[in-house]
């Protein structure tokens, strides 16, 4: 009788996939509780979805191909979810490589660079000159930061080194290693990731702390998973730390990846 009870309970404890699936609008686009739909946040829940292994109830590819993307950031993130969802992004993706500098940076940020070649190598195509910019980018400190020459936190860091696996740079290269031990430095007591040195950890860095390692081909270890487990509420959302529970869509979005053991670009 108990186990039929204890197995009841669990049925009616929502998955973090049915959370972020239950917030899709009329429009087809994703929205917070009590919010209108947004692009970046649509194609960041495409993205979770996909990792868990479920299509959206309505595709929003129309939604997301009609949303203005200006950005390389927007770009980028629009090219992983729309490739995500079976369209063809040639156009987007030669927009995005029209907008590479000549010392190789993608837009004017770091971070821009980043995601660019993760979006770039989703389709196949060359990270180039990129690739050299993002290892001129390594800080000290073996981290990467949002802007040239700013602080570094594990968020950019998880996903550079996500980027240059994705590039084909080795997993026990220099690079890759020293941003691994600069994102092992950040886990906290409680097994969680920070997003810089002081920070309490936070259900975000976690999941892109555990996204690098496993790009990387090594074991993220079970306390950052016990960590997220922490974090998880009965209607199947996650609280951005202990302390806060805010944006539950896109930071449940974010952990989906890391869960399924999945980093960027998605395969």
């Amino acid at each position: 009788m108990r186990i039929a009870l204890v197995a009841v309970a669990l049925a009616l404890v929502a998955s973090p996939a049915d959370y972020v699936a239950a917030h899709q609008q009329a429009d087809a686009g994703f929205a917070e509780p009590g919010r209108g739909s947004d692009p970046n946040l649509t194609s960041w829940a495409v993205l979770g979805l996909t990792a868990a292994g479920r299509a959206p109830d309505r595709s929003p590819a129309d939604y997301l191909a009609a949303s203005p993307a200006t950005s390389a950031n927007d770009l980028a993130l629009r090219i992983l979810a729309l490739r995500a969802l079976g369209r063809n992004t040639d156009e987007l993706v030669s927009r995005l490589e029209d907008m590479r500098r000549s010392d190789g940076r993608i837009g004017s940020l770091v971070n821009s660079t980043i995601w660019s070649v993760i979006a770039l190598r989703s389709g196949g195509r060359p990270a180039g000159t990129s690739i050299r910019y993002l290892l001129r980018a390594q800080r000290r400190n073996g981290g990467w930061s949002w802007y040239p020459r700013g602080a570094s936190d594990s968020n950019d860091t998880a996903a550079a080194v996500e980027a240059l696996r994705a590039a084909g740079v080795a997993p026990r290269s220099q690079a890759v290693r020293r941003g691994l031990a600069y994102l092992r430095r950040l886990q906290r007591p409680d097994g969680g990731f920070a997003l810089v040195k002081g920070r309490a950890s936070d259900a975000q860095s976690t999941a892109w702390a555990v996204q690098a390692f496993v790009a990387a081909g090594r074991d993220p270890g079970r306390r950052a998973f016990r960590y997220l487990a922490g974090l998880r509420r009965p209607d199947g959302s996650y609280r951005y730390s202990k302390r806060y529970g805010v944006t539950p869509v896109w930071v449940t979005s974010q952990v989906l990846p890391a869960l399924a053991r999945k980093p960027f670009p998605l395969r």
